[in-house]
């Protein structure tokens, strides 16, 4: 039984290695740009929406970080003020006035949800409404979340790309904080696993039905938003910039990638706050299926846990197939962990962190069938 499991590990991460879009080499990014140092004939006008729910701790950042771009047309930012309690909506028009751009900033009181909206896509939509009066109307818009810091280029860089490469949607995978231990634990396997489940350079091609995106840092075309149904289409989704991705590919190509220029500054110092961000979603990726749930543990435990269990406890052939699947989990976790500055020492600790992440799943579907689903600032929002 230890070889038989030994081996199907194995010949799943030879699989993962060859035949799974590439995913774990790190190599869709930004800075990674085929496109030269070519530019637009004409730079559209763009407007930032940040949905933003008590995040005065981050919503000053992320408002100067947007009105400071270099990029050569109109930029204007809306900030949906989604009944925050710690003064964000008055952070971010300071944070506008000390720069002296006070007049391409809006800041909305959100409107009361309504049943069958999320709260984060309910402020969306508002933001999206008040970009449409803005003069001049913008030709693109820039989907950001309240604690996500943008180089001052980034946005030149995504108009750029989504022009010259004929995209309806760029985004870019936020670059998250890893500066604790628990981050630099748990922080680039997160992204690991996420491009293991959309590989970026299948979302990349035109040819292939697989698309994601990324919530951070997300530049939709307002025609293909349109024709794709608006935000209105995806109102109750838990993972919604995924499900933005799929409508959007449906109008045209779209591209997701790594970057530098994009930063989250929100802090995960201790396991709690990084098992709240992956059980608030995780249960809703696997569509609420008890089935998948059980498909998903088990599949996590012969791909990742059992190697080292065979390695430690098998003997002969399952202790070498063993050692081998280990071997190649490390070897596809380096780069992840190079892009995030880190030690090689994490890569055979791949194993322990795939544990807890199992356990945060299981506590997704647990939180959802105590009615707590998608729990994000103090609103259960998975259907139910």
């Amino acid at each position: 039984m230890l070889t038989a499991i030994a081996v199907l590990s194995l010949v799943i991460w030879i699989m993962l290695l060859v035949a799974r879009g590439g995913f774990w080499q790190a190599h869709e990014r930004d800075d990674h740009d085929p496109l030269g140092t070519g530019a637009p004939d004409a730079w559209p006008a763009v407007v930032a929406v940040i949905p933003a729910r008590n995040e005065a701790a981050s919503i000053a950042q992320t408002v100067s970080s947007l009105l400071r771009q270099d990029y050569p047309g109109s930029v204007r930012v809306v900030v949906v003020d989604d009944h925050s309690e710690d003064g964000t909506a008055a952070l971010a028009c300071d944070a506008a006035r000390a720069m002296g751009a006070a007049g391409r900033l809006t800041v909305l009181r959100g409107e009361p949800l309504p049943v069958g909206w999320t709260g984060k896509l309910w402020a969306v939509r508002q933001g999206i409404d008040a970009a449409h009066a803005t003069d001049p109307p913008p030709a693109w818009l820039l989907l950001t979340d309240a604690d996500i810091e943008h180089a001052p280029d980034n946005l030149r860089q995504l108009v750029t790309r989504a022009i010259l490469d004929r995209r309806v949607m760029v985004s870019l995978m936020a670059k998250l904080r890893c500066d604790a231990w628990f981050e630099r634990a748990l922080i680039p396997a997160f992204v690991l696993f996420f491009q293991m489940l959309y590989p970026f350079s299948w979302v990349n091609r035109r040819d292939h039905p697989m698309a994601a995106a990324a919530g951070g840092c997300m530049l939709v075309q307002v025609e293909a938003l349109r024709a794709a149904g608006g935000i209105e289409a995806i109102r109750d989704e838990i993972i919604d910039d995924c499900a933005l991705g799929a409508r959007m590919k449906t109008q045209g190509a779209i591209w997701l990638g790594l970057t530098n220029r994009v930063r989250s500054v929100r802090p995960y110092d201790s396991l709690g706050e990084i098992h709240r961000m992956v059980a608030r979603t995780a249960y809703a990726q696997l569509h609420y299926s008890p089935w998948l749930l059980c498909g998903t543990i088990v599949s996590l435990l012969v791909t990742f846990v059992a190697p080292p269990l065979v390695v430690l406890f098998g003997s002969g052939l399952a202790r070498v197939a063993g050692a081998l699947a280990w071997a190649a989990m490390t070897f596809a976790y380096l780069p992840m962990l190079r892009f995030y500055g880190l030690s090689r020492g994490w890569g055979p600790c791949l194993p322990v962190v795939a544990v807890l992440y199992t356990a945060f799943t299981l506590d997704s579907a647990l939180q959802h069938w105590r009615g707590r689903g998608g729990m994000w600032k103090g609103r259960a929002q998975a259907r139910r």
